[in-house]
C-alpha cells in the first residue's frame, strides 16, 4: 500500500478515534442522567455531513482539530457549538442540573481518554507478556558517543542516574531522551568502587524532535536482533530482508543491539553493507546500499531488540500498563519543567496536527497496528490529561467553573452569566493562540527539517 495512503489513513484512525472516545465519555454520561445531547460532532466550525437519530445530530465538521458534544441548555460554549434548541424539556436541561451531575459529564471525557491509555497496554501485557528489565550492568559503550565521553565502561553497574537510585533502564533511557546536550548525574561502580561522574546525552533529531542518546546499552544477556518491518521498493526489500530476519552480523561485526544495526548504517551511507542474517534454520548473506527514501539515505528497515517477556497476571498486567501512563506523565512534567526554567525551548516540546501526522505515520509504517495503538493510547493519554487543566472551554475550565460557582453559592453569592461569558471568551483566545503557535511551529520544524534533508546528518538512519 502506498506510503502516504497509509500515512494519511494511520492519522485520520489515531486522532479520530482518540477525539470520538473522549467525546463519547461525555455523550454516555449525559444520556445516562437524562440529558438532551443535542450534537454529536467530530471537528468544529461547518457540518460536513451526518445523520439524526433521535434528538441527537451525528455529524462531522470542517475542521479535524477536536470534537464537541453539544448538550442541551449549556449555553458556555454557544460561540463554538450554537445554541441550544428552544423547545427542550426542563428535565433534560443541562443548565439545571446539579453541579455533581455537571461534573460527572464534564470528567467523563478525559477519564475515557485516560482508561483507553490503560487499556491498550494492559490488554497487549495480557496477550503477550511484560518486558524483563535487564541488569542495570553496562554491555557496551558506542565509539564516541557520551557514554564514553563521561568515562562509562562496559561492566559498570548503574548505581545512580540524575540523582535516583535503582532506577529502570526505562526510565533512564527516557531521562536521557527528554535532556539532550544536558548534563545528568550518574553513579557507576566499578571495582567494588562508586564513581560518580555526569554524562551529557548527545543530541539528535528524530522526526523533526530532539532527542538525547546515552551511548550504552544495559545487559539484556543474549537478546536476538531481529528485523521488525521493511519498507516496500528499498534496497533491503530488494535485497531479500524480511520480517523476523534475525541479524547476526553486521559489516563482520557481531550484532548485539539494534542501536549498534542503526548506528552502522548512519555510519556507511552510499557504501555497500553486508549483512549475515539467520531465517529460520538458514543463515545468508545479504549486501544491500542506502539510497534517498523520502528525503533520507536509508536501507529501509526497522530492527528491534527482542526482548524476552514474562506471562503476566490480571494484576501484573494492570500494573504495567499504569506504570506506563505514570511514566508518560512524568515526562510530559519534566519536559514542562524543562521550558519554564528555559532548559528546553518551547519548539522542541509541542507539537501540532502536523507533529501528530508525522508521528502517525511513523508508528505504523514502523510499527505496524501495535505501533497505531500505541501512538492511539499516548495521543489519547495527551488528550485526556490537557482536557483537564483549569482553561476555560475545556473539561478542566467546567469543572472549575463548578468549583467557583460551588464556592460562591457558599456564601450567597452567584456568578452572573456575563462574567461566565467573558471567562469563556478569553479561555478560547488562549486556545487559539495556543493553536496558532503549535500549527506554526509544525510548519517551522518541517521546513527545517527539508533544508536539513540532503545532509541528513541528523536523521536515524536504517
Amino acid at each position: 500500500m502506498n506510503f502516504y495512503l497509509i500515512s494519511t489513513l494511520a492519522f485520520i484512525f489515531i486522532l479520530g478515534a482518540a477525539v470520538v472516545i473522549h467525546e463519547f465519555g461525555h455523550f454516555i454520561v449525559a444520556k445516562l442522567l437524562g440529558i438532551r445531547v443535542e450534537t454529536f460532532s467530530v471537528g468544529f466550525g461547518k457540518r460536513l455531513f451526518g445523520r439524526r437519530w433521535g434528538t441527537t445530530d451525528y455529524r462531522l465538521s470542517l475542521i479535524p482539530l477536536g470534537g464537541y458534544v453539544k448538550l442541551g441548555g449549556d449555553e458556555s460554549n454557544a460561540g463554538i457549538e450554537g445554541e441550544s434548541a428552544a423547545d427542550i424539556p426542563v428535565g433534560e436541561r443541562f443548565d439545571l442540573r446539579p453541579r455533581w451531575q455537571k461534573f460527572l459529564v464534564a470528567v467523563a471525557g478525559p477519564v475515557m481518554n485516560i482508561l483507553t491509555a490503560i487499556a491498550v497496554p494492559f490488554v497487549g501485557a495480557m496477550a503477550t507478556g511484560v518486558p524483563i528489565a535487564p541488569s542495570l550492568v553496562v554491555k557496551s559503550v558506542s565509539q564516541g558517543g557520551a557514554a564514553e565521553v563521561a568515562g562509562i565502561r562496559p561492566g559498570d553497574r548503574i548505581v545512580s542516574f540524575n540523582g535516583r537510585e535503582n532506577r529502570e533502564w526505562d526510565k533512564i533511557r527516557n531521562d536521557a531522551l527528554i535532556s539532550p546536550e544536558q548534563p545528568l548525574p550518574i553513579v557507576v561502580e566499578r571495582d567494588g568502587q562508586q564513581i560518580p561522574l555526569s554524562v551529557t546525552p548527545k543530541k539528535r533529531v528524530d522526526g523533526g524532535e530532539a532527542i538525547g542518546e546515552l551511548g550504552f546499552q544495559p545487559d539484556f544477556g543474549n537478546i536476538p536482533v531481529i528485523v521488525d518491518s521493511v519498507s516496500d521498493n528499498s534496497p533491503a526489500s530488494e535485497a531479500g530482508l524480511k520480517p523476523g530476519d534475525r541479524i547476526l552480523t553486521i559489516g563482520g561485526e557481531p550484532v548485539s543491539s539494534d542501536e549498534q544495526v542503526v548506528q552502522y548504517i548512519r555510519d556507511h551511507k552510499g557504501e555497500p553493507i553486508r549483512l549475515n542474517i539467520g531465517r529460520g534454520s538458514e543463515n545468508l548473506e545479504i549486501v544491500a546500499t542506502t539510497r534517498m527514501i523520502d528525503g533520507v539515505d536509508r536501507l529501509g528497515f526497522s530492527p528491534r531488540e527482542d526482548y524476552p517477556l514474562q506471562r503476566a497476571g490480571l494484576f501484573g498486567a494492570l500494573g504495567y500498563a499504569v506504570d506506563r501512563n505514570l511514566e508518560f506523565i512524568r515526562l510530559t512534567g519534566v519536559a514542562l519543567g524543562q521550558v519554564f526554567s528555559g532548559r528546553r525551548s518551547m519548539s522542541d516540546t509541542f507539537s501540532g496536527p502536523i507533529g501528530i501526522a508525522k508521528a502517525s505515520s511513523r508508528a505504523a509504517t514502523e510499527g505496524g497496528w501495535e505501533g497505531v495503538f500505541g501512538m492511539l493510547a499516548f495521543l489519547s493519554l495527551n488528550l485526556g490529561v490537557f482536557n483537564l487543566l483549569p482553561i476555560p472551554v475545556l473539561d478542566g475550565g467546567m469543572i472549575m467553573m463548578l468549583f467557583i460557582e460551588g464556592t460562591l453559592a457558599g456564601v450567597g453569592l452567584k456568578l452572573s452569566m456575563a462574567m461566565r461569558e467573558r471567562i469563556q471568551q478569553v479561555g478560547f483566545v488562549f486556545l487559539l493562540l495556543l493553536m496558532g503557535f503549535v500549527i506554526v511551529n509544525d510548519i517551522t520544524k518541517t521546513a527545517s527539517e527539508w533544508s536539513r534533508r540532503p545532509a541528513a546528518s541528523e536523521t536515524q538512519q536504517r
